[in-house]
């Protein structure tokens, strides 16, 4: 088993991504708690809708519940979106989410290490969030640029490897888990350290962007509804977000309490 549960397969295929609740929950919480930083999707879409030919192909990979693909179709309006997901339960809230707004997408199931998708299909691809879970990122970027058209332009993102370091003093201080400040960063494989590096091993980079977002919990009842999201702490006693919040309330300073992660844009092209 993986040290860090991002790259811990049996989670990542078993309770992480079995179903879209704990998404969801973490998703509102963060959303609820920002205070600055644009949205992740309106940023991706707006960096392809330069760049794109009439009437694209475009990929969203490791969609997730659908967040940014719907931002792709709505904004760039392609002939073809095909949304692509490991998890069954993911694709399902990504389908209903599109079919409810009226956008027209196909979703594929599938490892983003082994696209079963032709070469060269696609004007565009995203892959926003997820390469983090890859022990070798590399190889699913050279996925993506397979199946890109000559040309075509990939957008790849993820976050810093100090992304919300403000949790792991809180969650120690609290003696929650006392090992929080040790343990790795969810992102330490895919980050905006190495995205440069990784991205350039089968595309071309012509941008990288670093955007800070900042968030503020307000109360302990808001910090615990996020911390009872996150895999990366063996969180003891459990009780889910209510028992947290009442021990962070007894053994925390008083609120707000803030927290900074470094969002990171790559802009890249198949030659």
């Amino acid at each position: 088993m993986s040290a860090n549960p991002f790259l811990d397969r049996a989670l990542v295929h078993g309770d992480l991504y079995r179903g879209a609740a704990r998404l969801v929950h973490r998703t509102q919480a963060l959303h609820q708690a920002k205070i600055s930083g644009r949205d992740a999707a309106v940023t991706i879409a707006d960096l392809l809708a330069a760049r794109l030919p009439p009437d694209p192909v475009v990929l969203d990979i490791g969609c997730g519940r659908g967040t940014t693909a719907l931002h792709l179709a709505t904004r760039l309006r392609p002939h073809r979106l095909v949304a692509v997901d490991a998890s069954a339960a993911l694709l399902t809230a990504t389908r209903d989410r599109l079919d409810e707004a009226g956008a027209a997408a196909s979703v594929v199931r599938a490892d983003f290490h082994h696209l079963p998708l032709p070469n060269r299909v696609a004007d565009a691809a995203v892959a926003a969030f997820c390469l983090y879970h890859s022990p070798t990122p590399a190889t699913a970027v050279a996925e993506i640029a397979r199946c890109l058209r000559p040309g075509g332009t990939a957008v790849l993102v993820t976050k810093s490897l100090d992304s919300y370091v403000e949790f792991d003093h809180l969650v120690h201080a609290a003696g929650l888990d006392p090992h929080a400040r040790q343990r790795p960063s969810l992102y330490e494989s895919f980050h905006s350290g190495n995205l440069h590096e990784i991205a350039t091993t089968s595309l071309t980079v012509l941008d990288i962007r670093h955007e800070e977002h900042v968030f503020r919990f307000a109360d302990a009842a808001h910090l615990a509804q996020y911390l009872a999201t996150t895999p990366k702490y063996r969180i003891t006693p459990a009780g889910g977000a209510v028992a947290l919040a009442a021990i962070l309330r007894q053994r925390l300073p008083a609120p707000p309490y803030t927290a900074r992660s470094t969002v990171s844009f790559a802009v890249a092209v198949r030659l």
